[in-house]
């Protein structure tokens, strides 16, 4: 196996970096899965178990100006690593004026990534700095539990309005409930809710934009046409995995899409140029 990567614009590394502090937010271990054209970062399927999945998407062409990797075959042309998240951000906090940055797999005690960080210097001479990622490589046989999750037949999906402004309320709401309720139609309406014995908060949005379905990117089917347009589809959950979705944003997405699987789980679809991100957050027993 061999992958090496480097990256000399500095607004790459700062939207790499963007990236990863996102995922930093959303988890603290993942998967990341080399391929020859794309990066992902995954969290595999936790949904059924009560957790929170992850998959995110980026093409190596749009981050890196130069970029290698061999796979574990010929036939199977990629790579599979458990890494921390955390002790990516802790690199690249060296890298917000690096004048290159390299990545590559390197054998020391244990497999590590090997960040080598260029920075400039007084002198002609420039400083070089290196972090050694330990990492875990997942082996051929394990991969079958880290494809992209499947989302059932959803109800409703809606275009979600600011996620600074959901952020602001569910902030509030928080200090009333453990949970939240998320809701939407057809019809462009979306409410956030919460309850308790003593009071109900609720805040509603009205003409939300409806996804096209038409590009594969965004998503593999339309909602479900059994479902009236005008009626409501819910899921109640944990409103800190809802905030931490929120907090985590720093890709600056065009577009975010809630499909919602009524009182079963909300999938949340992040769409950028260069990223696409799917969160999946289970809803939680009454």
């Amino acid at each position: 196996m061999r992958f090496r990567t480097k990256v000399f614009n500095i607004d790459c590394i700062h939207h790499f970096t963007n990236v990863v502090n996102t995922i930093n937010k959303l988890l603290k271990k993942c998967t990341l899965r080399l391929t020859p054209d794309k990066l992902y970062f995954i969290l595999p399927d936790q949904v059924s178990n009560g957790g929170v999945s992850m998959w995110c998407e980026l093409k190596q062409a749009n981050f890196f100006d130069e970029y290698q990797m061999d796979g574990v075959s010929s036939e199977h042309n990629e790579i599979y690593m458990e890494i921390i998240a955390e002790n990516i951000v802790r690199a690249l906090k060296s890298a917000h004026n690096a004048k290159s940055m390299k990545i590559k797999l390197t054998k020391k005690q244990t497999p590590c990534l090997t960040v080598e960080i260029e920075l400039p210097s007084i002198n002609s001479s420039s400083r070089l700095v290196t972090h050694d990622i330990p990492v875990s490589v997942i082996p051929r046989r394990l991969w079958d539990e880290y494809q992209e999750p499947t989302m059932p037949e959803f109800h409703v999906s809606i275009c979600m309005p600011p996620l600074k402004t959901l952020k602001n309320i569910a902030e509030r709401m928080k200090n009333l409930s453990t949970y939240l309720t998320l809701s939407a139609n057809q019809e462009g309406d979306m409410v956030m809710k919460v309850e308790t014995e003593l009071v109900t908060v609720a805040t509603r949005f009205q003409n939300l934009e409806l996804p096209p379905f038409k590009d594969d990117d965004i998503a593999s089917q339309a909602p479900s046409k059994l479902w009236p347009p005008t009626e409501m589809a819910s899921a109640r959950v944990d409103i800190r995995k809802f905030l931490q979705f929120l907090a985590g944003q720093q890709i600056n997405p065009f577009k975010v899409i809630c499909n919602i699987v009524n009182q079963s789980a909300i999938h949340f679809f992040l769409i950028h140029d260069d990223i696409s991100l799917q969160y999946f957050i289970p809803a939680a027993s009454v």
